[in-house]
């Protein structure tokens, strides 16, 4: 017997939304019969009210990343994170709705209220969410829910995990699918155990999709850390937790974190870049940022039309088809700044003394004026104001034959900027871009809303020196 864990993620809203309405309910009836120097106020109708705090406090769990992962919470980190999360919601609520429905000009009263309502929610979401959580555990336990799980490797390191695993944590609910190998002679997984082997590393990407793998584990041998790269890039942008067996010096550096997997330590491979609430505030950023300059500098921007129009015969801006997040082609728009037969030989990469960059484009190219138009691609969601600068596929395809971890650039949107370009600039070959590639995989292992501010500046500080080429 299994559960669809899709009802088990509704249950875990529906958890939500009782423990909210209810503490709200316990809250106004509080307020009306109870307090004596709390005043009703001028709440709306209680059941609508009630209706938009469920919805409310469903965003701010949302914001807070509450919906992921939810089957592998710790119950101690999850009545952390609720502490912080309630009190920034009632924060909200407090100065939306508390703060004036009763007209009271004493302010201790507003305090005591909001403490009284932080306590109440935060009390019966408490329970509930631990009540919840230790359902789903023992459920796991039971394996009614479980997770299809793969080793990948076949010699004593996948054995001797394996081995842990099945005998110390069965409460992890990992189901073992089967194994695949890497091509080395080894029979300690077909000898030791009945785990069908599932065929080579290289096919893990149609395993994964025929066995519904939700779990990866890599225990491979050190002598086989070759292997790693290309198997990182087998399983790119798939929804699968990955982990990885460490050795000794992963150990000692202090990379090793044991959570769940109580005598095995595994180093958890980051598939989720940002915490959800960054996530939220990097495409609030955004969308802001390129409607305001969209709307204000409009006036700058049609003018830069009308001169790259008429300097020189072609149209004012220049459409190109580029890779973005996921693999998807866009369209990425720019001021043209190439006379218009610039590719009739083909595709070629810019050069600083590129003659088939008009006189006032290479003024917009230092500038980087001709990527204004780039803003309308953010605010449509296509590119971010920061990331890996997008490439067309006849160079992305010349670039993975040298360097095949460029497809982890696609797990992110493209950027107007990014740290490439400011710490490498513009690549005028193959070569030179797969060097400013490191600078691309640096930032996205390394992303936070605060270095994104650092390279605007530094990008800002470049257009304002016209640094550019």
């Amino acid at each position: 017997m299994t559960i669809d864990k899709r009802a088990v993620k509704i249950g875990y809203v529906c958890t939500d939304v009782l423990a909210s309405v209810l503490a709200w309910l316990f809250f106004f009836w509080y307020r009306n019969h109870v307090s004596e120097d709390l005043k009703p106020g001028k709440f709306f109708s209680l059941v609508y009210s009630s209706i938009a705090i469920s919805v409310f406090w469903l965003m701010v769990y949302g914001f807070w990343g509450f919906y992921k992962d939810y089957f592998r919470k710790s119950r101690i980190k999850e009545l952390y994170y609720l502490i912080s999360s309630v009190l920034f919601g009632v924060i909200i609520i407090f100065l939306i709705l508390i703060f004036d429905d009763d007209g009271s000009e004493v302010y201790q009263k507003y305090y005591r209220t909001t403490a009284l309502y932080f306590f109440i929610h935060l009390i019966f979401n408490a329970f509930f969410k631990v009540w919840f959580l230790t359902l789903v555990k023992k459920l796991i336990q039971k394996q009614i829910i479980n997770f299809p799980t793969l080793i990948v490797g076949n010699g004593p390191a996948a054995w001797e995990i394996y081995h842990d695993i099945t005998n110390n944590s069965q409460h992890l609910g990992l189901n073992f699918r089967g194994f695949v190998h890497l091509g080395i002679e080894s029979d300690s997984m077909e000898s030791k155990t009945t785990l069908p082997g599932l065929g080579h590393y290289s096919q893990m990407e149609s395993i994964i999709e025929d066995y519904k793998i939700e779990q990866v584990i890599l225990a491979i041998e050190a002598t086989d850390h070759q292997h790693l790269e290309e198997i990182l890039n087998n399983t790119e942008g798939k929804k699968i937790i990955i982990s990885i067996l460490p050795d000794i010096y992963q150990i000692l550096l202090g990379l090793v974190k044991v959570q769940h997997v109580f005598g095995t330590p595994l180093i958890e491979i980051r598939q989720d870049l940002l915490p959800v609430w960054q996530v939220v505030v990097k495409r609030a950023m955004d969308i802001m940022v390129s409607s305001l300059v969209l709307i204000f500098g409009f006036p700058f921007l049609f003018t830069v039309g009308l001169i790259t129009r008429f300097s020189s015969k072609g149209p004012m801006l220049f459409f190109q088809e580029r890779i973005g997040k996921n693999g998807i082609p866009f369209n990425i728009i720019k001021f043209r700044s190439m006379y218009t037969d610039a590719e009739k030989f083909g595709p070629f990469l810019s050069s600083t003394h590129d003659p088939r960059i008009t006189p006032r484009g290479r003024f917009m190219r230092k500038t980087r004026i001709d990527e204004f138009p780039q803003f309308y691609n953010v605010l449509v969601g296509e590119m971010a104001l920061v990331g890996p600068r997008p490439e067309r596929q006849f160079f992305i395809n010349q670039i993975m034959e040298i360097a095949p971890h460029y497809r982890h650039l696609n797990r992110v949107r493209p950027g107007i900027t990014s740290l490439g370009q400011v710490k490498y600039g513009y690549a005028e070959n193959v070569d030179q871009m797969v060097r400013r590639l490191k600078f691309d995989i640096i930032y996205i292992e390394n992303m936070s809303l605060g270095m994104d501010f650092r390279i605007l500046i530094y990008t800002v500080l470049t257009v304002l020196g016209a640094k550019g080429k």
